[in-house]
């Protein structure tokens, strides 16, 4: 989807047509590697991602919005359909940043074929550019069954929050080096499957440095490293809207209580009928 070229006049001139706004793609963000690091936020709503979309490459339409927008306990809940009602709402606020779309848990690992019927759905019906599932060396098969079919992969190992229940909960990855291994396996098995970057979440810095150098491909850190290939973070997180966040996150605003106090001087307008005021009458 790209915006409606605006007709301008040159001095002296015809009219001239500008170049419409063109959406990142995943060749565009896979030659990211090594080069100017790719900026990735969530989004779950179209307003969010309007205002995420003029500052960020890509966005993540992530199954956090389980817990971010719908209150669960964890990303386990999450379904298919609530994927692909965010997704859409992502597409229509946004431009020019490139949209992936988690794929939900359940949707994807019982065969590469479940996994394209329900991948090749979410990308018919949001628009978006590519998904996103969890897991390395045993997803590797999934990730070429679906890449060599058109689907382009965006991978996740590390900390993977589908797999909660295994870990024994939201467990920071690699504290022991004997594991080093297996998470260097796990990413050059969905590198070498065809994903175009991979998301690498609480793992230990000196392993996200080790995974990011042993993959031609993009990483995109969250709880890794400064030298990953790019950085996300759970748009929410970030603001100050959720009263815990994760050591990893920055806050950069406390949109939270700005939220807070204006909910609390609307409510007690109302009760003394300061609001509404002349101002906002009709005459």
């Amino acid at each position: 989807m790209s915006a409606r070229p605006a007709a301008t006049t040159a001095a002296n001139g015809p009219a001239t047509v500008d170049a419409p706004l063109r959406r990142m793609t995943v060749p565009q963000i896979a030659a990211r590697k090594g080069a100017e690091p790719i900026v990735a936020l969530t989004a779950y709503t179209a307003p969010m991602a309007r205002i995420v979309d003029a500052h960020a490459d890509v966005i993540l339409v992530g199954d956090s919005l389980g817990m971010v927008v719908h209150g669960m306990d964890s990303t386990l809940g999450v379904t298919l359909e609530m994927m692909i009602l965010h997704g859409r709402a992502v597409m229509r606020g946004s431009r020019r940043a490139l949209v992936v779309v988690d794929m939900p848990f359940g949707s994807y690992e019982e065969s590469p074929q479940q996994a394209f019927g329900n991948a090749a759905r979410v990308i018919a019906e949001t628009g978006c550019a590519a998904v996103k599932l969890e897991g390395g060396a045993r997803m590797a098969d999934t990730i070429r069954f679906l890449t060599e079919r058109g689907i382009p992969v965006m991978a996740h190992i590390g900390l993977t929050p589908q797999s909660t229940n295994i870990m024994g909960g939201f467990k920071t990855q690699g504290r022991d080096e004997a594991s080093w291994p297996a998470h260097l396996a796990d990413a050059r098995a969905v590198a070498d499957a065809g994903a175009f970057s991979l998301v690498i979440e609480g793992v230990v810095a000196p392993l996200a440095r080790q995974l990011t150098e042993a993959v031609p491909i993009p990483t995109i850190g969250i709880g890794a490293s400064a030298e990953c290939d790019g950085q996300i973070l759970v748009l929410d997180d970030m603001l100050g809207m959720n009263a815990r966040t994760p050591k990893f996150v920055k806050r950069y605003a406390e949109i939270g209580r700005d939220i807070d106090a204006a909910i609390a001087r609307y409510a007690a307008e109302v009760r003394s009928r300061d609001f509404p005021a002349e101002d906002q009458l009709y005459r």
